[in-house]
């Protein structure tokens, strides 16, 4: 399998197990949350009209089998020194957390994306945050580029206190991005957040793995940033949309 810059309009679990073992140097993704996700809402600023139909979504019952399988594959594609990047919310996190140890990562951080707005509600509080969890194969020698944004002698935008040390915190407020024009997906994470992580945990050359591609945007962005990349779409139309973007 072919798998330099390259994404594919598949499942993940079957297309991962055709990625040779210890080939990928970073994963991040935003897998299904298992919530009946309404994806043709009008949350977000958008017109439901406009967004792509397609999405799928994972039955609760199924949800933590699915999430084992799929870890456990990305796992093995990781090199020794490679590193992962889970996004999720909260309903179903303990699956999330519970499965990344099971199948052998180390936790390393439990990132809190604080982004600009949440969904109205009236019977409890807003949710304005998602969870990424930052985990490695090992629990030490994994790559991580602490001044790749930041020099020690930088200050802050502020003037107060290190930049570096602002920007390592473990509360990001990166706002949500609007998607331009009249096709969308129904989610889609913010360029800055996948720029943060790259920097932070892949180098140029390095291959990038996002097994749940959406929109495309962590492939888009590896593009960018002289990384490579391999992906898996199981809808045809968000995979038509991502691979636009791409050649783009």
């Amino acid at each position: 399998m072919k798998i330099l810059n390259q994404i594919f309009n598949e499942d993940c679990v079957s297309g991962m197990k055709k990625i040779p073992k210890g080939k990928i140097d970073l994963v991040v993704t935003d897998p299904p949350f298992a919530i009946d996700f309404k994806s043709k809402k009008a949350n977000y600023n958008r017109t439901a009209s406009n967004v792509i139909g397609g999405y799928e979504d994972i039955l609760p019952k199924d949800y933590d089998k699915f999430t084992h399988d799929w870890m456990t594959l990305a796992y093995d594609s990781l090199k020794p020194n490679g590193s992962m990047y889970v996004i999720s919310g909260y309903n179903n996190l303990n699956i999330i957390e519970n499965n990344l140890k099971s199948v052998g990562f180390y936790v390393a951080n439990h990132i809190i994306w604080k982004f600009q707005f949440g969904v109205v509600t009236r019977n409890k509080f807003v949710t304005s945050h998602y969870h990424i969890l930052f985990v490695t194969k090992r629990r030490k020698d994994y790559d991580f580029y602490t001044n790749c944004r930041f020099e020690d002698s930088e200050r802050a935008v502020d003037g107060k206190g290190c930049a570096r040390y602002q920007d390592m915190e473990d509360v990001w407020y990166i706002k949500r991005e609007y998607w331009t024009g009249k096709k969308k997906t129904p989610t889609k994470l913010p360029s800055e957040l996948i720029r943060k992580i790259l920097s932070y945990s892949s180098k140029k050359g390095d291959y990038i793995l996002d097994p749940f591609l959406g929109s495309g945007m962590v492939a888009t962005v590896a593009k960018e940033m002289k990384r490579k990349y391999v992906g898996f779409e199981i809808v045809k139309d968000y995979f038509d949309f991502a691979k636009e973007r791409l050649e783009n």
